[in-house]
């Protein structure tokens, strides 16, 4: 049977990009408002929050959870996997800059491919995506060795936020190569959304009030942001994602991914006056030439295989 989704249109390039920006927003959103509500407490709210409104739209569609299909217990490993993503992103985003988190969580594609070359025999790896590899590795270290230096006192923590943020985008792959190893590779998106939801919410909140990150002040902009993380980024980005990914090639649509980080990157600058820093912008332009090789191989290889 032939693949009837769409090639990419303006619709489809628009959406996508719109979807990057608000994706690097959530670092930028999550940074911005730490004083009044804590990281990790406001990701455990907004899954909370975006578990319920996905739960209500699968029931308006007359879908349920089977869990007569065993799915649950594949969702349980890819909840846990979820919530230490996040546990681990609000942590960096306590010692780190946003533009630092966002670009180390997007390496997540690397460890993805990685893992799925050692699982699947589909997902073999080409020369290509181990050149991108070892350019994304590179571009870390890059990132790492400006702290050798440090310009400013702060510089020893913003290492090891940079650090977390690197392991919450191993923790991301290893939650995709388990969707894509398990029954969950069969499910409705909606389900492994909730999955994943639920997961956040049921262990990030006793996570914040065990490491005192428990404050929430009820500010208006507080409730502004945790508008904007439940209702934008964790439930209505998403669904139109897989939208998306329903009527459009995924291959093509991937190749957007490397938006993001350099969305957060500009953002974080801009909003939030963090320094440019030329070792952190010079390793964050490698780890994303790596992103782009190994997402993009198969296109890239098209483009430089000659013709007959």
């Amino acid at each position: 049977m032939s693949d009837s989704r769409l090639p990419l249109d303006g619709r489809a390039i628009t959406t996508m990009v719109l979807l990057c920006v608000v994706w690097s927003l959530q670092q930028i959103s999550l940074k911005a408002i730490e004083v009044d509500v804590a990281p990790v407490l406001m990701i455990g709210l907004r899954s909370g929050i975006a578990a319920l409104c996905v739960g209500l739209l699968m029931r308006a569609r007359g879908q349920r959870v089977a869990l007569g299909s065993g799915r649950w217990r594949a969702g349980a490993v890819v909840g846990a996997l979820f919530a230490t993503e996040y546990l681990l992103v609000g942590e960096a985003l306590r010692l780190s800059y946003a533009s630092h988190v966002v670009v180390f969580l997007y390496t997540a594609p690397i460890f993805a491919a990685v893992g799925l070359h050692a699982r699947l025999p589909d997902e073999r790896l080409h020369a290509l995506q181990w050149a991108g590899i070892g350019i994304a590795f590179g571009g870390i270290v890059v990132a790492f060795v400006g702290h050798g230096q440090p310009a400013t006192s702060a510089a020893p923590s913003v290492l090891g936020g940079d650090a977390l943020a690197l392991l919450a985008g191993a923790t991301w792959g290893a939650t995709t190569v388990t969707i894509r190893c398990s029954a969950l590779s069969s499910a409705p998106p909606a389900e492994t959304l909730l999955y994943q939801l639920l997961g956040a919410f049921v262990l990030l909140l006793p996570a914040a009030w065990l490491s005192g990150q428990w404050h929430f002040t009820p500010t208006a902009p507080a409730w502004a942001h945790l508008a904007f993380q439940a209702l934008i980024v964790s439930f209505a980005s998403f669904l139109l994602w897989f939208w998306l990914l329903r009527h459009y090639l995924a291959s093509r649509l991937s190749v957007f991914s490397f938006l993001t980080p350099i969305f957060g990157v500009v953002l974080g600058i801009w909003l939030l006056d963090e320094p440019a820093q030329p070792s952190f912008l010079a390793g964050s332009a490698l780890v994303l030439a790596g992103i782009v090789l190994v997402s993009a191989h198969a296109r890239l290889r098209a483009v430089l295989t000659p013709r007959d």
